[in-house]
């Protein structure tokens, strides 16, 4: 940098605070001097060289950026949205994850998309804190068969409807059980008109937004929902089993479970979620740190929505 004059000075700091503080664009700025839009970019950069403007970039937080990115490229996920969980207790934690998800689903849907949800509690936090979201055109689909419950925390219908009326949107039920008494039972429902039209717009999801279920007695889904019963769930866990999405269990290696159960599901099926151009996938705290890693290497998942406590025992559990 050389010495310049006071005048050129003056002149570079007019041009660079219509710039930056008033937003002027170039254009607007060579009319006003009476100057050349070229002798305008000339200027600004002038101005940075002789340091009359400085640039200060503020990137995130190194400990969560670099979090972040790890998980993004060990397991190919094209966003991760992260929460600082500190001493929270897992339902907070679930709770704040659900407004985290809100808003990055908030900013991602777009009019006329067709938006899939599966049903757990943490599906029911994000549908929760989008209370006052701006209205969008979507259709949301029911992505798995009803649990006959009341409570709208484990309901795929009230939530379907609840997400729909809150966007301002139409929505499809999927009127059916999730799980039925046999493959008979399931392959003859599979011929109604009713439960065939929902199952076939999954195959047009532009976006899914599904909880990651942990098979603890406290976080199982199928258990709270009566499905199946705690001898069963150690069975399942005895296999091998750390986790489920939309009711379908597998291992810590990311390996679906041979289960019986699996061929009386009725709703979406994993090579749907795989095929969806934008599934998020809502878990977090240290129980269902498992669960979220052998959800990651079961390749579904596209944006990942957890804690940073999570996020660092899942990044640890990989390393093993």
């Amino acid at each position: 940098m050389i010495d310049i004059s006071d005048e050129r000075w003056a002149l570079l700091a007019k041009v660079a605070s219509l710039y930056y503080e008033k937003n002027l664009t170039q254009a607007e700025i060579a009319r006003r001097l009476d100057i050349s839009r070229p002798q305008v970019s000339r200027l600004l950069a002038e101005s940075r060289e002789e340091g009359v403007v400085k640039i200060t970039i503020h990137y995130p937080s190194d400990k969560h950026f670099s979090l972040k990115q790890d998980l993004v490229n060990q397991f190919g996920l094209k966003d991760v949205q992260l929460m600082a969980s500190g001493n929270l207790g897992y339902s907070q934690v679930v709770e704040r994850l659900g407004e985290v998800a809100a808003r990055h689903l908030e900013v991602s849907l777009q009019d006329g998309m067709v938006l899939g949800i599966s049903w757990n509690t943490g599906v029911y936090q994000v549908v929760n804190a989008l209370q006052a979201a701006r209205k969008k055109k979507v259709t949301v689909i029911q992505l798995t068969g009803s649990v006959g419950s009341i409570n709208p925390l484990i309901n795929g219908p009230d939530l379907t409807r609840w997400l729909a009326q809150t966007l301002g949107g139409q929505y499809h039920y999927l009127p059916a059980p999730l799980l039925v008494e046999s493959v008979a039972t399931r392959q003859a429902l599979m011929q109604d008109r009713a439960i065939r039209e929902p199952i076939t717009l999954m195959e047009q999801m532009d976006m899914a937004l599904i909880g990651i279920g942990g098979l603890s007695p406290a976080l199982s889904s199928l258990l709270a929902a009566g499905y199946i019963n705690e001898a069963e769930l150690r069975e399942i866990v005895r296999q091998g089993g750390v986790g489920d999405i939309c009711s379908y269990h597998y291992d810590l290696r990311g390996n679906i479970l041979p289960l019986e159960l699996h061929q009386r599901l009725i709703g979406v099926n994993l090579e749907m979620l795989k095929k969806t151009p934008y599934v998020i996938g809502v878990a977090g705290g240290i129980d269902k740190a498992a669960a979220i890693l052998g959800a990651l290497r079961l390749g579904v998942i596209d944006c990942l929505v957890t804690d940073e406590m999570a996020a660092r025992a899942i990044l640890k559990m990989s390393e093993q």
